[in-house]
């Protein structure tokens, strides 16, 4: 029996803050944005709780996530891959 697609899933990518959590990391993610009336470029930032299943994630490290269904009260999304290692584990 095959499984029926809907559509892909989205992904983001970013840097980890928390790895406090049991199976569960903060990640930040950062976008640029033109303010609509002076046309500066402007840092967005936004956070995301995923679920790490192997506490493979370290702060700093830079970390691709996937949409998932709802994990708990504010867990959407999961880890896919490491992408970088932190140095010293800083941001």
């Amino acid at each position: 029996m095959t499984a029926k697609q809907t559509g892909q899933r989205k992904t983001q990518t970013g840097r980890v803050l928390s790895d406090a959590g049991d199976k569960t990391i903060v990640i930040r993610v950062e976008r640029l944005q033109q303010h609509p009336v002076y046309k500066r470029v402007i840092r967005r930032t936004a956070k995301f709780m995923a679920h790490d299943e192997e506490n493979s994630a370290k702060v700093g490290d830079l970390v691709t996530i996937e949409e998932s269904r709802p994990l708990s009260a504010r867990k959407r999304w999961r880890l896919i891959e490491v992408l970088e290692r932190a140095e010293g584990g800083a941001l």
